[in-house]
C-alpha cells in the first residue's frame, strides 16, 4: 500500500493578489488532477482572508486569535507557533511557502522540523526587503530543500546571492480565457495593478493625454495598497487634463475577463515585478502588451515586435510612439494579439501546475537537505 503524500501550502492569506492566485491555481490544479495527494491550506496572515475558490477536499488552517497590531512581537510569536503546531499535525510530505519576507517566518517558525521546505519570492528579486529581512534570507534560503523562482533574471540573482543549490525556474500558471468566439473589441487601453507608486499609472495617463487620439479610452483598474492612497491623486490628475470622458479607474474585479476581451490593447508601466500575471492574462485575451522592460518578468512573455513591445525603462517618449502606433493600425494591433494568445500557452496552468507538483513531491532530493 502507497503511503499518502501530502502538501502543506503554506501562505498569508488567499486575497486578491497576483501571489495569491498562483498559489491557488496550483492547489486547485493538484487537488484536482493528482486526487492521491491530500492537500492542506494554512492560512497565518493578519486578515486569512480567502478570495479566490479552494476545492472542498482542500482542508483549511486559521490561527484562532486575532492579529493585534499593538502587542506585534507577542502576535508574531503566537503565529510562529501555530505554523509549527500545524505544519507538525499535518506532517506534510512537502510544503511549499510563497511571499518575501513571509518565508523568513515560515523557514524560522519550521527550523529543525523534518520536512522538507520550498520557498518561492514572488517580487522583483532585486527588490530589498530592509536590512533585517535581507540579512534573513541570506541566512535562512540555503536551508530551505528548494527555491523557486519565476524569471531567468530572478534565478541569475540568487545564484550569486544565496547558498542553494537546488533554484528551480518556473513561471507563473496563466489561466487560458476561453471566450474568444463573437468578442467585440472597442477602442480601449487597459491596464491592471495595485494603486501603488511603483506602477507608475501617473506615467500612463500623461502618455495617452499626449496621444489624444478621439473614440479612445484608457480604463485602469485596480484598488489602493500598501497604505497608498494614489486613487484621488490619479483622479485629481486625471481631472486637471480633462479627461474625466476618456480615462477611468475601476476597482479590482472579479471578472477581468470581460474587461479584457473587450479591449485592443494592453499597457503596463510598473517599474518593479516578479512576474506579472495580468500581462499574461491580457494575451491569454488576445491583447497585444506594450510593457516597461523591468526586472523581472515581461521579458519572459513579450517578444519584441511580435506580440507586444518592451518600451526601457521611463522611456516614456517610445512607449508614446509604439502605443499611437498601435492605436492607429488596428490590423497589426490584431495580429500581434493573436500572436500573444498562442505564445503565452507555455505558461499554460496544467503546464506550470505540473512542474510545481514534479519539483516539490517528485524529483529527487537529498535526504538530508531538509530545514536544520
Amino acid at each position: 500500500m502507497n503511503e499518502i503524500k501530502k502538501i502543506a501550502f503554506v501562505i498569508p492569506s488567499l486575497s486578491a493578489g497576483g501571489m495569491e492566485r498562483v498559489m491557488s491555481e496550483i492547489i486547485k490544479y493538484i487537488s484536482n488532477t493528482h486526487q492521491e495527494i491530500e492537500c492542506h491550506l494554512v492560512l497565518y496572515g493578519k486578515t486569512r482572508d480567502i478570495f479566490y475558490d479552494v476545492p472542498q477536499n482542500v482542508k483549511i488552517y486559521k490561527p484562532s486569535f486575532l492579529f493585534d497590531e499593538k502587542r506585534r512581537l507577542l502576535m508574531t510569536i503566537k503565529t510562529m507557533k501555530f505554523i509549527r503546531k500545524t505544519v507538525k499535525q499535518i506532517n506534510p510530505t512537502a510544503v511549499l511557502s510563497f511571499g518575501e519576507i513571509w518565508n523568513n517566518l515560515v523557514l524560522l517558525s519550521l527550523f529543525w522540523l523534518n520536512v522538507p521546505i520550498y520557498i518561492s519570492d514572488r517580487n522583483s528579486p532585486v527588490a530589498s526587503l530592509g536590512k533585517l529581512h535581507d540579512t534573513l534570507r541570506v541566512l535562512l534560503y540555503p536551508h530551505a530543500t528548494g527555491i523557486i523562482v519565476q524569471t531567468s533574471q530572478a534565478a541569475h540573482f540568487y545564484n550569486n546571492t544565496i547558498k542553494n543549490n537546488n533554484i528551480k525556474v518556473i513561471g507563473n500558471p496563466i489561466r487560458e480565457i476561453n471566450n474568444m468566439d463573437n468578442i467585440v473589441r472597442e477602442n480601449v487601453i487597459v491596464s491592471v495593478g495595485r494603486l501603488i507608486t511603483s506602477k507608475n499609472f501617473d506615467h500612463l495617463i500623461n502618455i495617452f493625454s499626449r496621444i489624444n487620439i478621439n473614440h479612445w479610452k484608457l480604463l485602469i483598474v485596480g484598488d489602493d495598497s500598501n497604505k497608498q492612497e494614489n486613487r484621488k491623486n490619479l483622479i485629481k490628475q486625471i481631472d486637471n487634463l480633462g479627461l474625466n470622458d476618456k480615462v477611468f479607474l475601476f476597482s479590482t474585479q472579479k471578472d477581468l475577463d470581460s474587461i479584457l476581451l473587450s479591449a485592443r490593447i494592453f499597457a503596463f508601466t510598473s517599474s518593479s515585478e516578479g512576474f506579472p500575471n495580468v500581462i499574461g492574462e491580457a494575451m491569454s485575451a488576445g491583447l497585444p502588451v506594450i510593457a516597461y522592460d523591468c526586472v523581472a518578468g515581461p521579458s519572459e512573455m513579450i517578444e519584441e515586435g511580435k506580440n507586444g513591445y518592451l518600451i526601457p525603462l521611463f522611456e516614456d517618449k517610445i512607449f508614446e510612439e509604439r502605443l499611437r502606433y498601435l492605436m492607429n493600425n488596428l490590423d497589426i494591433s490584431e495580429t500581434m494579439g493573436k500572436n500573444a494568445r498562442e505564445s503565452i500557452k507555455r505558461f499554460s496552468v496544467e503546464k506550470i501546475c505540473e512542474q510545481y507538483y514534479n519539483f516539490i513531491l517528485n524529483e529527487k532530493t537529498s535526504p538530508n537537505k531538509r530545514l536544520r
